[in-house]
């Protein structure tokens, strides 16, 4: 792709569509270019100059259509976004040229039991909100909640609460069907169905843009809000393996924060006494009585209980797990950063505990229990005390050698973050739907025009 963007007649493309909402105030289309990349001191230096030219926010499908053949027959990169609520530069254009804000389209289509139809700027707590009076309710949403968008989360995301009974997006059956537009000289609209989702789920968009989602909905329990602090890490950690086995318990979040990450946690102080490592946990409300039981076997503290009612005013006890942990403590020490990790599965989470005795303070452990092939499986965010791009990659060097697995958060890459290698079914549906590489170029490291 050549675009030289300094050159471009940048007028007499606004004039061609300028019945649509195109922002091109420069701090306002700065804003609108970014995540929360910041989280990793790696993708600092690689995308802080990095802005799209304009931003167009389509309120409709038919506007998709014509954003998309405008782009398309004049060689203009377009980079998609929902909120900007990832963590890895996922939206940000590093070709500059036109930002896509699907925000505006937030309708929800349709909502039956156990489905919803919706347009990829809804939000999630608004579906849940609309969802919940029905019996239903998201099966997983991210720590961001309440700003996430959900097409933002298809594209970005991969869990959060709710993926300790229903693992990732990416697992089958968790996300039904899919509206796609192409990128091309007379775009398409392409429906996915089934397995076929894959070929755009979690691909940054860089293979077709969003227009409409089918997902399926999961029942809506009363979820209590409970913390725990234990004496040591080990029986914390031990405390969440346990409750994630316990298939009778119904349960949303289990996420076990070592020292010291509790004192990051600014507005929760009052409630904790000591340094402490400490559980934050969403249980179902007729779970709560047998979850003590729990709590009373392995020795915990309970020191806050908030019922269903009484959670559901104010903030969220899971605005502190996920990647909210790692924002709560770069609020007070900005140099720290994180990974992303899978345990293998392990009853007694050896390896877990080899890492927390291996790099001590320097690396401050966060598990999140998730659900992955039928098994409770131990997912660390871990803190980390930067000090060098060289000590960082030593530290994801030791954990992979270790048989850790590790979603790299410090690169924007798909092939080099999670997967390690080329996914052939998205990069085969790339050179489909955009034949020119025009969507969010240079997310998608494998693809060139003459890839075969």
């Amino acid at each position: 792709m050549s675009f030289d963007r300094t050159t471009f007649a940048w007028d007499s493309f606004i004039a061609a569509l300028a019945d649509l909402e195109i922002i091109t105030d420069r701090p306002q289309v700065a804003k609108l270019s970014q995540d929360y990349y910041h989280f990793s001191p790696i993708l600092q230096t690689q995308l802080a100059d990095k802005v799209g030219d304009l931003v167009i926010r389509a309120k409709t499908e038919a506007e998709v259509l014509r954003v998309a053949q405008a782009c398309s027959q004049q060689g203009v990169p377009l980079t998609v976004r929902g909120a900007g609520s990832g963590n890895y530069g996922q939206c940000i254009p590093l070709e500059g040229g036109v930002v896509l804000d699907l925000s505006a389209m937030n309708r929800i289509l349709r909502l039956q039991p156990g489905m919803a139809w919706v347009e990829p700027g809804v939000k999630l707590a608004a579906l849940d909100r609309e969802a919940r009076p029905l019996g239903w309710e998201l099966r997983m949403v991210p720590s961001t909640y309440r700003t996430a968008t959900i097409g933002g989360f298809i594209g970005g995301g991969s869990g959060g609460l709710g993926s300790i009974n229903y693992g990732f997006l990416s697992d089958r059956g968790n996300l039904c069907a899919l509206r796609v537009v192409t990128l091309e000289p007379e775009p398409r609209v392409v429906e996915l169905r089934g397995d076929a989702v894959q070929q755009v789920n979690h691909a940054y968009g860089t293979n077709g843009i969003i227009t409409a989602l089918e997902l399926p909905l999961a029942p809506a329990y009363p979820w209590a809000e409970l913390m725990v602090t234990f004496g040591d890490f080990a029986t914390a950690a031990q405390f969440g393996q346990r409750l994630g086995d316990a298939d009778g318990l119904i349960k949303k979040l289990i996420c076990i924060c070592d020292r010291p990450i509790p004192q990051y946690f600014t507005a929760l102080q009052r409630y904790l006494s000591g340094d402490r490592p400490l559980a934050l946990v969403m249980v179902a409300e007729q779970s709560v009585e047998l979850f003590k039981e729990l709590v009373r076997e392995m020795g915990g503290d309970l020191c806050y209980e908030k019922s269903a009612f009484e959670a559901s005013k104010g903030i969220s006890l899971g605005e502190y797990s996920w990647n909210h942990t790692t924002l709560h403590a770069r609020s007070v020490d900005p140099s720290l950063t994180y990974l992303q990790t899978i345990f293998p599965h392990d009853r007694d989470l050896a390896l877990v505990h080899h890492m927390h005795q291996h790099f001590g303070d320097e690396v401050p452990m966060h598990l999140e229990f998730i659900r992955l092939q039928g098994l409770t499986i131990a997912a660390g965010l871990q803190l980390v005390r930067y000090t060098t791009p060289e000590r960082l990659q030593a530290i994801i060097d030791y954990h992979e050698d270790q048989g850790a697995l590790i979603f790299n958060p410090h690169t924007y890459t798909l092939e080099d973050a999670g997967r390690k290698t080329v996914d052939p079914r998205q990069l085969a549906f790339k050179r489909t739907m955009d034949p020119q590489g025009l969507l969010n170029p240079g997310k998608m490291r494998s693809w060139s025009p003459s890839t075969p």
